[in-house]
């Protein structure tokens, strides 16, 4: 078997049926390598004597996207066609639909591959496609390291939970990911599809919100920029990451989530990249390793298990009473959602936090907790705060509109967290204060890095 059983599951019941090629339906895992689906897909069009193609559908109307997130997405998959390309593998890209444009081009397959996706609209396009196509549909899982649902069967409550399953398994799924050379060559099909030379024509053709500016200059997308981004990370950072990770004033986080988000690099090759480093203590690599595959597992296990994620109703009872309990609490600042997004509060602070974001689509994840805790402090009600919170999230950072950023909304308001002492407008829900970011880190700093944003074209990572 050309990857772990436990990752392929059987979408529908129809034959593999004779076609001209595989068809691999790339929408989750957007990387040529490193990629089980893309490998799957190969493994089985050597055995069926075909080639395999590679199809991704450009949706111009994708849940809460933007220009940010688009030129990011298609700076990865210019990349991803080229490096495709050079392994004998066509890639067509079209806009449109992809519950109505797949199972067309699958019309030609002997079989479809899919990746697995863990939102709401993802598994309802699989499923919609897997009823639609006239040949088997097999979904292959990359994008963690271990398969969510052999992982447990149900939401967990917090990360204390999920980590001992998690290790059990751990290890079986730690390994790379094998890499198949076609028998076929795929790329003198001629296929009609979006050429992706001149990627501001194709933003201009699509209808997506353009409010948000690009932040190419801060984070360029693309699979070779994810594994720069990783080594210099190990070489720079994760010696010191265990003391570091809530040091916002430094640059010591690998700053990869947008690209695991786009499914430009493998959670499992960051992961063995990690564990065999030579110039980090153990602590780092655990600190490390406990946010990629606990933390970050854990948000896909709560969207998988959690119908309602992206909704104040996610939230555990306990918390969605406490905070009922205190909604009428005085609130000594208010403030409405476009002075939020202006960065125009009281809290400079805060305002460093959210300018972070809107520049570079990027924010430190220490900072990312006290931008979302005041949030709740600062709006009328806990509703409100929630779904401001969410739309300024899933509308700047790169990486929103994940299960880690629902996760995260989520943990603001309680989820995956206990009671703690109570207090006004919180309730039992943890408060994080100013005086908190005095006390353990150099947060002028961390302003004074993030007004430096402003008057220069460096990125808070170095630009590659």
């Amino acid at each position: 078997m050309p990857v772990d059983a436990e990752r392929i599951t059987a979408l529908n019941r129809k034959p593999v049926q004779t076609g001209q090629w595989v068809l691999y339906w790339m929408q989750q895992s957007q990387r040529p390598h490193d990629n089980p689906a893309l490998e799957y897909a190969i493994f089985r069009a050597n055995q069926l004597d075909l080639p395999v193609l590679v199809f991704f559908v450009l949706m111009d109307d994708y849940p809460e996207a933007n220009q940010r997130h688009y030129r990011f997405m298609l700076e990865g998959l210019a990349e991803t066609r080229q490096k495709l390309v050079r392994r004998r593998i066509g890639m067509a890209i079209r806009t449109g639909d992809p519950v109505k444009l797949v199972p067309v081009m699958a019309q030609g397959a002997a079989l479809l591959v899919c990746d697995v996706g863990y939102l709401r609209h993802q598994r309802d396009w699989r499923r919609a496609i897997a009823r639609k196509a006239a040949c088997r549909t097999i979904a292959v899982e990359g994008d963690t390291v271990v398969p969510v649902s052999l992982v447990s069967p149900k939401a967990e409550y917090a990360a204390r939970t999920i980590r001992p399953k998690l290790r059990k398994y751990t290890d079986q799924f730690l390994k790379p990911c094998p890499r198949y050379r076609p028998k076929h060559s795929s790329t003198s099909l001629l296929i009609e599809g979006e050429n992706l030379d001149d990627l501001d024509q194709i933003l201009k053709g699509l209808k997506q919100e353009r409010g948000v500016a690009v932040v190419s200059r801060f984070f360029k997308g693309g699979p070779a920029i994810a594994k720069k981004r990783l080594r210099r990370f190990i070489a720079n950072s994760l010696p010191r990451y265990a003391s570091h990770s809530n040091q916002p004033q430094t640059d010591d986080v690998s700053a990869l989530s947008p690209y695991l988000h786009f499914g430009q690099i493998s959670p499992v090759f960051v992961a063995l990249e990690i564990a065999k480093a030579e110039n980090a203590a153990s602590d780092n690599q655990e600190a490390y390793l406990e946010e990629l595959i606990v933390r970050r597992e854990l948000a896909a296990n709560f969207v998988y298990y959690t119908p309602d994620y992206d909704r104040y109703t996610c939230l555990p009872a306990w918390a969605r009473q406490t905070l009922a309990e205190h909604a009428a609490d005085e609130r000594i600042y208010l403030y409405d959602r476009d002075t939020l997004a202006d960065a125009a509060t009281h809290d400079p602070y805060w305002n460093a936090a959210m300018e972070e974001m809107r520049r570079t689509g990027f924010m430190h994840n220490y900072m990312r907790m006290y931008w979302g805790k005041k949030i709740l402090e600062w709006s009328a009600s806990p509703q409100e705060a929630y779904e401001t919170t969410l739309v300024l999230n899933n509308r700047y950072f790169l990486d929103g509109r994940d299960p880690n950023s629902y996760a995260g909304v989520g943990w603001i308001y309680g989820l995956h967290d206990r009671a703690w002492f109570e207090r006004e407008i919180f309730g039992k829900v943890r408060y994080m204060a100013a005086s908190g970011l005095e006390r353990k880190c150099d947060i002028q700093a961390y302003v004074d890095k993030v007004a430096r944003f402003k008057l220069s074209t460096a990125s808070p990572q170095k630009e590659l």
